[in-house]
C-alpha cells in the first residue's frame, strides 16, 4: 500500500501529461483522454504521467502489463458489482478479449505478450493514447475502496453519524458486510466442531443416520 501511496503522491505533483503528437487521428485535442479521466476519477490524481501510471497500475509488481493488468485497468477483471448502470457490466468474454488483443497490438512491440514499461512509455512519447471502449472509468479498487472513493467522500465527510448513511448506496454497503461477518462468524463455528458438519457429503450423512 506505500508503494502505491507514494505512485499516487508522485503522480499529483509530478511532471503534467506529455501534449498531443498526432498518435490517434480519432481522439479529439479538447477532450480529456480515458488514462486522464481515470486518473482523475479513480486516484484523484489530475495529470498524466505514462512511467507513473504503468507502475500504479502494474499490479503484481512484475514489471510487465499482461492480460490480468490490462482488464483490471479497465476495470473489467472483477465479477459484476449490483450497478446496473455500469457499462463493465455488460462487457461479454469476446469484448474482453478483443481489448487486450487491440491494446497488445498497440504497444507490444516485440509481440512477446507482455508490455514493459519502455514499451508503454515509447508509446505515449509517439503521440498514442490508452483507448476509451466505452466501459467506464476503470473501477479497479475493492468494495471497500470504491465506496469511499466514489460515494462517501462525495455525499459524506468527517462528521457524517452513522443514522445519516441513509442513501441506498450506503444501505447496501453496510448490509455487505453484515453478511460476511454473519458467514465469518458461521465459519468460526464449524471450525470449533471436532468435526466440520458442512464438509460431510450428504451421501455420508445419510448412511450415518440410516437411508
Amino acid at each position: 500500500m506505500r508503494g502505491t501511496s507514494l505512485l499516487v503522491a508522485a503522480l499529483a505533483v509530478g511532471v503534467a501529461g506529455h501534449g498531443s503528437h498526432g498518435g490517434d487521428h480519432d481522439r479529439d485535442p479538447n477532450r480529456m483522454s480515458w488514462a486522464e479521466m481515470h486518473m482523475e476519477e479513480e486516484h484523484h490524481v489530475s495529470n498524466f504521467d505514462p512511467g507513473a501510471f504503468f507502475s500504479l497500475h502494474d499490479f503484481d509488481n512484475s514489471g510487465t502489463w499482461t492480460r490480468g493488468e490490462i482488464l483490471r485497468t479497465y476495470g473489467l477483471s472483477q465479477p459484476p458489482d449490483q450497478d446496473p448502470t455500469d457499462p463493465a457490466n455488460k462487457v461479454t468474454a469476446e469484448q474482453k478479449d478483443a481489448l487486450v488483443k487491440d491494446i497488445m497490438k498497440r504497444m507490444d512491440y516485440d509481440n512477446d505478450n507482455a508490455i514493459t514499461m519502455e514499451e508503454f512509455k515509447h508509446y505515449h512519447e509517439e503521440g498514442g493514447q490508452l483507448p476509451d471502449y466505452g466501459y467506464g472509468p476503470g473501477h479497479h479498487g475493492d468494495d471497500e475502496y470504491e465506496y469511499e472513493l466514489h460515494h462517501y467522500e462525495r455525499f459524506h465527510g468527517d462528521d457524517t453519524t452513522d443514522e445519516e448513511l441513509t442513501h441506498p448506496e450506503d444501505i447496501a454497503h453496510f448490509a455487505k458486510h453484515e453478511r460476511e461477518e454473519r458467514e465469518a462468524e458461521r465459519q468460526e463455528e464449524l471450525e470449533k466442531q471436532a468435526v466440520n458438519v458442512g464438509n460431510i457429503p450428504d451421501k455420508f450423512k445419510n448412511f450415518a443416520r440410516g437411508y
